[in-house]
């Protein structure tokens, strides 16, 4: 039988802990392991099932974010996930506390259970609606190899292409080796595209710009920002956005610790003779393979940057806001000079 929008897009969530390596929860905590987590860890993520009964096998999701201290809340979607069939349609954000085993989100349209990797969706009269799955979703372009002529940043085998921003001396790297924030290439390029892959930190108990915060800035001068943006809104000071100039055209943030992907194509502003901005920079975005930023004007640069604009080339700056976030396979193709 057909359903009605009201509750496929309105429910109520139950969640059953789950087990696996635990660390307690204290209100600065940062993790940056999947491996050494708190238990919230295992109870957020993603959903995705059909619509029982639904000749158009109608999708629903669910994104669960961790709040800490055993909070969570469930934001639904219709059509898919964001960037994988969503129709723009959100549904219900609710928020409930672990009790007993489990945690209860009260909507006002339907009731929803999960537990083992799967969450079952009921309507208030108790006939099940759908059976979620819980995915673990990739980018299409991790792991991409440098193509020929790449200038090749960061591969895990050393630091000699970064120098810590405002320190000076060797960037910083991780004993299994990733790079970390507050780093700045030692070669400045003009046109290019970039690849960069980052991992942001589990921060259950942060809040907005406190969660994961850093940015990959262009030249320097221009951010396109790295946030713990989980199942927000998306805007411009959020993951994707370009910093106080642009939000991305669908949040494509992944949970924390997941590996994501930026995929840059950067046209540097143009200058003539005497110095003076004849022609604004401009950039498109694609994070996580999901186009962002589509071909979009940058007029100026965007605040906490390395350098003003003007016509010489600049450096890629992996931001340094108190957050551990890690890179890896990092390059850059330089583009001809139009």
């Amino acid at each position: 039988m057909k359903l009605p929008q009201r509750l496929i897009i309105a429910f109520t969530v139950l969640l059953l802990t789950s087990s696996g390596a635990m660390a307690d929860h204290h209100k600065s905590a940062s993790y940056t392991d999947p491996d050494f987590v708190d238990s919230d860890f295992a109870i957020q993520g993603e959903y995705v099932g059909s619509i029982s009964g639904d000749e158009d096998h109608k999708v629903l999701a669910v994104q669960v974010i961790a709040l800490g201290k055993k909070q969570f809340r469930a934001v639904g979607y219709t059509g898919g996930l964001p960037g994988a069939g969503w129709d723009g349609k959100q549904g219900e954000q609710v928020e409930a506390g672990l009790q007993d085993g489990f945690v209860t989100f009260r909507g006002e349209h339907g009731i929803a259970v999960t537990g083992h990797g799967a969450m079952v969706v009921l309507s208030p009269e108790g006939e099940q609606i759908a059976v979620l799955k819980k995915v673990e979703r990739r980018s299409p372009t991790l792991g991409m190899a440098p193509p020929e002529g790449a200038v090749v940043l960061f591969d895990g085998s050393g630091v000699d292409n970064w120098v810590r921003h405002r320190h000076g001396g060797p960037a910083n790297m991780t004993e299994d080796g990733l790079l970390m924030q507050g780093s700045n290439s030692k070669q400045s390029f003009g046109d290019h595209k970039l690849h960069v892959e980052f991992r942001l930190p589990y921060m259950p108990e942060a809040r907005e710009q406190g969660r994961g915060n850093s940015g990959c800035y262009l030249q320097g001068r221009y951010e396109v920002q790295m946030l713990d943006s989980f199942g927000l809104s998306g805007e411009n000071n959020e993951c994707g956005g370009l910093y106080s100039v642009s939000k991305p055209r669908v949040n494509m943030c992944f949970p924390p610790l997941s590996w994501q992907t930026y995929d840059i194509d950067f046209t540097a502003a143009r200058f003539d003779a005497d110095g003076n901005k004849i022609k604004n920079a401009r950039i498109t975005v694609h994070h996580n393979g999901v186009l962002i930023q589509d071909d979009v004007e940058l007029p100026k640069g965007t605040p906490a940057g390395v350098g003003g604009e003007g016509p010489a080339k600049g450096v890629v700056h992996l931001q340094d806001h108190g957050n551990p976030v890690r890179y890896r396979n990092i390059w850059v193709v330089e583009k001809e000079k139009e």
